[in-house]
């Protein structure tokens, strides 16, 4: 998924282990991820590349002054985008966008697992399958539901508990499917094999304090020996949750929190004119 964001007060560059990151893949080469720091959705790629130790250039896209050979690959100019070499040796190059699309490219074509680890999805087709039907459920359950509930404001049709209780939803239906068709000890959702249904949400787990930031309420999510009839439920959200803000592909790409808060604020106050954010403004699926 690309995402057009609102960057008008936007800080220009990554910070803190982001900028490490950045500064270490600066240099020249044929495979290009063109991203912006504050992008939930590059960050998803960002996590792949680093998790498969994939050379590659990180081009951070400066919103205001969009560099030609960029807008040649994507006359959109959303992120993320891959440029991806043509042939061996050869300088042209050709785009891909869409953070899944991306990140199951990436996999795929970095296969040699002496070079780039095991695979993030798995060989056997039925779990390979049953691992897409989650990423759906991410991406349009979960995500989704991140979006209504940090956009909502007073004036709303709904109310912020209705917001709370729909997106606290999804995320349970996801640790039920954990509990109940992997490994209950975890932490990831194929138990101990870190896969793309994680990397799919890591992005918006690290971005959760926002809610408790902005929200009156907070994210509402029960503390350990507090969840009731869903205790168990919210003890594996808490496996995972500690699990994966401590990994070090999502640390790595990660710039420092007060920046996130700058970025967010105009989501919060609903008036920010992302794609993401008219979409969820309408109702609608996100683009």
């Amino acid at each position: 998924m690309p995402a057009s964001v609102d960057t008008s007060q936007l800080p220009a560059r990554t910070t803190g282990a982001a900028a490490q990151l950045a500064a270490a893949h600066a240099d020249e080469h044929p495979l290009k991820l063109y991203g912006g720091w504050f992008c939930p959705f590059v960050q998803r790629s960002w996590i792949v590349l680093h998790e498969k130790s994939i050379s590659h250039q990180y081009v951070e896209i400066n919103p205001y002054n969009k560099a030609p050979e960029f807008l040649a690959l994507n006359p959109r100019g959303l992120v993320p985008t891959l440029a991806v070499p043509v042939g061996d040796g050869s300088k042209k190059q050709k785009p891909l966008y869409e953070s899944v699309v991306l990140c199951e490219y990436l996999n795929e074509a970095y296969d040699d697992e002496s070079k780039h680890g095991a695979s993030l999805l798995p060989k056997d087709p039925y779990e390979r399958a049953r691992c897409r039907l989650w990423i759906d459920h991410v991406g349009n359950k979960i995500v989704s539901g991140f979006y209504r509930f940090i956009q909502h404001t007073p004036e709303k049709d709904y109310n912020i508990e209705q917001a709370r209780e729909n997106f606290l939803g999804h995320i349970k239906t996801l640790m039920k499917e954990m509990l109940e068709n992997g490994d209950e000890d975890g932490p990831w959702f194929l138990g101990q094999t870190f896969s793309l249904v994680d990397v799919m949400l890591a992005p918006w787990a690290k971005r959760l304090f926002l809610i408790d930031h902005y929200k009156p309420g907070g994210l509402g999510i029960p503390a350990a020996g507090e969840g009731g009839d869903d205790e168990k439920v919210w003890a594996r959200w808490r496996k995972w949750f500690d699990a994966i803000v401590d990994r070090p592909s999502v640390r790595d790409t990660w710039s420092d929190d007060d920046q996130y808060i700058v970025a967010y604020r105009r989501y919060a106050e609903d008036t920010t004119q992302s794609e993401v954010a008219q979409a969820t403004r309408k109702g609608e699926k996100l683009p």
